[in-house]
């Protein structure tokens, strides 16, 4: 998302703190690798005892998935025990916050995503610095867009219907979220102001217990990762009506992009270090740095 267009957005629900547009670059420009691990100063023999991926947001949403994958790819290469600790709330903050008071040895990363170290510098009043208190170490894989989910009963049968209800029907919808400021939550907002529509937000403590509302039929929509919508849609436990990208998925190609389904200029695209998601080899350690590729990231 442009830079300019996020700073727009009117986010409701957060501590919200005015900074300034030079400050919010910097973040933003720190973010190309995504932050991950505290600053520390690495032993030759690292790693000699377990280490702790802290996953800012629930279990069984797509940045567990991917921290869990990540954890057994590094258990392999580390020859060491990689647990992972999900610590959510607050739109990850509760997470990140844990990692930047641990010690600053390398035993303790985070995964971040483009939410939690860039978008929540400009939502949240820290107890911490997004820049000096985290190294960038990898970028582990990158979000081609997300998708904008429904619970099946919904009637509207595609995104033009879904809009003209909206706009004749404010506030009757619910839509899910996984916390304040966090990419289902940017994604909801944006495709609010770009409509002119008006719903009600839903915030979970991460995206997993916001799909499994959704599937129950708790809530209406949500803007969902690819990761944890298409085993639902390809089970017909919900539906689908667009995806953020600006060109239809490989792994979907019936699900048309927003620009076809009949709104222009919403592209969202969160990166994994999904956010993206975000990333946490040690810098300095070559074992980390190799056979990461992976298609299925």
């Amino acid at each position: 998302m442009h830079r300019d267009r996020l700073r727009s957005l009117n986010i409701e629900g957060a501590n919200m703190t005015r900074i300034p547009r030079r400050e919010f670059l910097r973040l933003a420009a720190a973010a190309v690798a995504v932050p991950a691990a505290s600053r520390r100063s690495i032993a030759e023999a690292f790693p000699s005892r377990p280490i702790t991926i802290v996953v800012p947001f629930a279990a069984g949403g797509p940045n567990d998935a991917i921290g869990r994958y990540l954890a057994e790819r590094m258990r392999g290469a580390l020859g060491q025990t990689v647990m992972i600790e999900n610590a959510t709330g607050a739109g990850g903050t509760i997470g990140v916050g844990r990692v930047a008071r641990a010690a600053p040895d390398g035993y303790t990363l985070s995964l971040g995503v483009w939410s939690t170290h860039v978008v929540n510098g400009a939502v949240y009043t820290l107890p911490y610095d997004l820049i000096r208190d985290f190294d960038p170490v990898a970028l582990i894989s990158r979000e081609l867009g997300m998708v904008l989910t429904a619970r099946n009963g919904m009637p509207e049968k595609d995104l033009r219907e879904l809009i003209a209800w909206l706009k004749s029907n404010p506030d009757r919808l619910s839509v899910g979220t996984a916390g304040v400021g966090s990419p289902p939550h940017i994604a909801a907002v944006l495709f609010r102001n770009l409509t002119g529509t008006r719903f009600q937000m839903v915030h979970y403590r991460g995206t997993a217990p916001a799909a499994q509302d959704l599937m129950a039929g708790q809530i209406d929509m949500l803007f969902d990762s690819q990761i944890t919508s298409f085993p639902q849609l390809h089970a017909k436990t919900i539906k689908a009506y667009a995806v953020t990208a600006k060109s239809r998925l490989a792994s979907a190609p019936d699900i048309p992009t927003m620009d076809e389904a009949g709104l222009s200029g919403m592209y969202l695209a969160p990166w994994f270090g999904q956010t993206p998601l975000g990333a946490f080899l040690l810098r300095g350690e070559p074992t980390l740095g190799e056979g990461w590729t992976d298609p299925r990231c």
